[in-house]
């Protein structure tokens, strides 16, 4: 019998959890009765009752699976370690506690992946949120998917359900802080895309703050397109012509008006002095970007240190990144 696995990760989700699995399961038993539940909870140090409710849930059900972390990793890291973890022949890499996205389409993605599709994603084709923060989403994944070398529609996230073969590829990308939704991709395949309404929350509030979603999106960038680099190389280099022109055709009218020009224009060197200033600032800082992403590579940290795994029959406690040595052995 095959088995399906389904990643959930969760932070402080005691409102939402219970039915989570509880829909999960039941989706299993009306439409994927052939094939076999493994469903991984990645806790992130939950402060509330969501680790209580989550052991109660797993003392019950021999399918369900727990992963607890010794702190909160953030939620791409704390997703991808549960990803790594689940051993199923395809693996849902991501259903929210809180439903947004819609399990209800589970059935018809294994469907999909019986038919030979290694990837198969959702794409968020209409979002139920405030005008402004679906247009800055909506920005933002048009510029990843339209500057990155790999494509993909806009809309994607992590809702995928990808074949084993995908996830031991993931497996071997040597990245401390992975964006999962466009590794799958990346690792290659034959994929297809299911439109889908994503949903408002019905209970609570995300814990994903906004320094953390510019984090994530800062991620994305950086790890996925070089796009910001060559921007900054084309916009010096416009800048520079621009300054040699404007200085070329200020000593000219010098020259020709000299008799009619009192004094210089100092307001126009405080004011390019200030322009160039700030362009070499913003521009240090996307290269620190860069330097930073590097520096958290060659650290090598594990993904995240687990505090305890609960079903699981082994007992490894931290996801390492796979090293070029590693990857050659393996």
């Amino acid at each position: 019998m095959k088995k399906i696995s389904v990643v959930t990760p969760c932070y402080n989700e005691e409102e939402n959890i219970a039915e989570c699995y509880s829909v999960v399961k039941e989706i299993f038993e009306k439409h994927l009765g052939g094939y076999e539940r493994e469903h991984v909870f990645c806790d992130n140090a939950s402060t509330d009752r969501t680790l209580e409710i989550l052991k109660g849930i797993v003392a019950e059900d021999v399918c369900a699976r727990i992963i607890v972390n010794a702190r909160n990793f953030g939620p791409l890291r704390n997703n991808y370690n549960g990803v790594m973890a689940a051993t199923g022949d395809a693996i849902l890499l991501f259903l929210p506690a809180d439903l947004q996205d819609p399990p209800e389409l589970l059935p018809e993605f294994v469907k999909l992946w019986e038919q030979g599709y290694e990837i198969v994603y959702g794409i968020r084709a209409t979002r139920e949120e405030g005008w402004l923060m679906r247009s800055v989403r909506g920005f933002y994944y048009n510029i990843l998917t339209r500057f990155s070398e790999i494509q993909i529609p806009p809309g994607v996230g992590d809702f995928q359900l990808v074949d084993r073969r995908v996830v031991e590829a993931m497996r071997r990308i040597r990245d401390t802080y992975p964006f999962m939704r466009m590794m799958t991709f990346e690792c290659g395949g034959r994929a297809v895309g299911i439109p889908y309404r994503w949903r408002a929350r019905k209970r609570g509030f995300s814990k994903n703050r906004l320094s953390a979603l510019f984090d994530q999106g800062m991620n994305g960038i950086i790890s996925f397109t070089t796009a910001p680099l060559r921007f900054g190389l084309v916009a010096g280099f416009c800048a520079a012509t621009f300054s040699l022109v404007y200085a070329i055709a200020n000593f000219l009218i010098g020259i020709i008006f000299y008799h009619k020009v009192a004094e210089p224009g100092i307001l126009t060197l405080i004011v390019a002095s200030f322009f160039f200033g700030g362009v070499q600032l913003f521009f240090t800082g996307l290269i620190g970007e860069y330097v930073l992403a590097i520096y958290s590579r060659v650290r090598e940290k594990p993904v995240v240190f687990e505090r305890e795994r609960i079903n699981f029959t082994g007992t490894s406690t931290v996801v390492e990144p796979v090293t070029p040595d590693k990857a050659l052995e393996g």
